[in-house]
């Protein structure tokens, strides 16, 4: 039997009628290199799918809840699976521009997805004709998939899967390195037994892990009382602390990556994601001083931390290996390689200490925590909006392959990502990378960013900002 881990049903309980956590994946593909000048018709794209289903086990497997909530849903297969029923051909309405393809986009991602059929979907969307940056003739492909099973790393694995390395067809994984899994649906009696077990064992097993970490939460009270005598910041109240509407809006913009990584030589030992959080930083600062909302504190980001391990199974399997950490984006520092400084001050602390204990506890303990009581909490949380007393926004830096990826003949120029909200933070920023680009993905609400293309400016100018002051940085040196 295949049960969802207590991670992955959170993303379950976490749901409400206006807001699905489901994440949405987009690859934009250039058909002239495919051999002969064919043209790929959705009928081939379809085929091509159907042969690489069973290197993932998430195309053909479905939820089976278990009565009351009184365990974690089960994965088991869907017995009635249709492809068709996964994926949807559109066009683009004229003019076929970059706008009608982000109102395209929203719409899909907003839409929730058939919780009684396995938790994906594609669209494929033609008419890509006048999209700035683009070539022409340009075709893309939105996949949506529930939060429940994949979190950004997985997604990539799930994409893998699809792609190819040349636009002979060759594939970027062996189509012989997987076989088709099966999870049966377990009956009844077996999943009530199986919730008397759990329930009886929590309590048992949720000692276990406190004994065994006992020395180590004796480290975090001593840095708890540590930090009582340190003045804390309070997580200032914005805009994007609002609750999340059913009125979803998407914009992005791409940069090359080679711009980033010349720019954070201007901090020795920073990171391309302390850079991603300083760019957004400036984005932000800029953003709410034109409304006059900035806050005297510095805005808190929210950052997701793969905790999958390197070179194991578990690395390509599916649902979620992921911890997180929260730090200031100092969005009260105007000079630009300033805050580059104190973010990668901050995000090293905040590092050290979840490759620590706190991670690796947390995610331990919560793996015991009886199913009833986890989705009671997680139902609080979601009405109480209590994101908001923890940070303001969401960043996520999702790396992808860095060499050219190809499908159906056709080359993939450009990749973008639409990411999933909760009640009391209502803005989330990701930044996929592929072939030397990076994109800055935002999603949010129609209240909460109405102006979202001006927050795309201020995202563009935050980098020109970071770039002068760099090079008069390194100039001084």
């Amino acid at each position: 039997m295949n049960q969802l881990s207590s991670q992955d049903a959170q993303f379950l309980y976490m749901e409400s009628e206006d807001n699905h956590i489901q994440v949405t994946a987009v690859a934009v593909f250039d058909p002239s290199t495919v051999p002969g000048g064919k043209v790929v018709r959705f009928k081939e794209i379809l085929a091509h799918i159907e042969k690489r289903l069973h290197l993932s086990p998430l195309y053909r497997r479905r939820l089976e809840r278990v009565p009351l909530e009184l365990d974690f849903p089960y994965w088991v297969d869907d017995e009635q699976f249709d492809l068709e029923n996964h994926v949807q051909h559109i066009r683009l309405p004229e003019p076929g521009d970059w706008r009608q393809l982000c109102i395209q986009l929203s719409r899909f991602h907003a839409r929730p997805l058939d919780m009684s059929r396995p938790l994906w979907e594609m669209l494929v969307i033609e008419g890509l004709e006048h999209v700035e940056g683009l070539p022409t003739g340009c075709y893309a492909i939105a996949t949506k998939l529930h939060h429940a099973a994949v979190d950004g790393a997985s997604i990539v694995n799930f994409y893998r899967g699809l792609v190819d390395i040349d636009n002979k067809g060759t594939p970027a994984v062996p189509l012989d390195q997987f076989t088709e899994s099966h999870s049966r649906a377990p009956g009844l009696l077996k999943m009530a037994g199986r919730a008397v077990y759990n329930a009886v064992k929590s309590p048992i097993a949720m000692t276990d892990a406190v004994m065994r970490s006992a020395p180590a939460l004796y480290r975090l009270g001593q840095q708890a009382l540590t930090s009582q005598r340190e003045p804390s910041t309070p997580v200032p109240d914005t805009r994007f602390n609002s609750n999340a509407s059913p009125h979803k809006m998407f914009d992005a913009t791409t940069f090359d990556l080679d711009e980033l990584k010349e720019v954070r030589k201007a901090v020795p030992g920073c990171t391309i994601n302390d850079v991603v959080l300083c760019i957004c930083g400036g984005a932000l600062r800029k953003y709410l001083m034109r409304h006059k909302e900035l806050p005297g504190e510095s805005l808190v980001a929210w950052v997701p931390i793969n905790a999958r391990p390197g070179a194991s199974k578990e690395a390509d399997s599916p649902g979620n290996r992921i911890t997180s950490m929260t730090t200031r984006i100092f969005t009260d520092v105007s000079n630009p390689v300033d805050r580059l400084r104190r973010i990668h001050k901050a995000t090293k602390r905040s590092k050290e200490a979840k490759a620590g204990i706190s991670a690796r506890l947390m995610t331990d303990l919560s793996q015991h925590v009886p199913a009833a009581t986890f989705v009671t909490a997680g139902r609080l949380v979601l009405r109480a909006g209590m994101a908001a007393n923890i940070c303001n926004l969401f960043v996520s830096n999702v790396p992808g392959p860095q060499v050219p990826v190809y499908m159906n003949g056709a080359q993939q120029v450009a990749t973008y990502g639409i990411a999933p909200l909760v009640d009391g933070m209502g803005l989330f920023i990701a930044t996929p990378s592929y072939n030397g680009k990076i994109s800055f993905n935002v999603t949010s609400t129609r209240e909460t960013l109405p102006d979202i293309q001006f927050f795309i400016e201020c995202i563009e100018a935050s980098l020109a900002s970071l770039q002068k002051a760099a090079t008069k940085e390194l100039s001084r040196r």
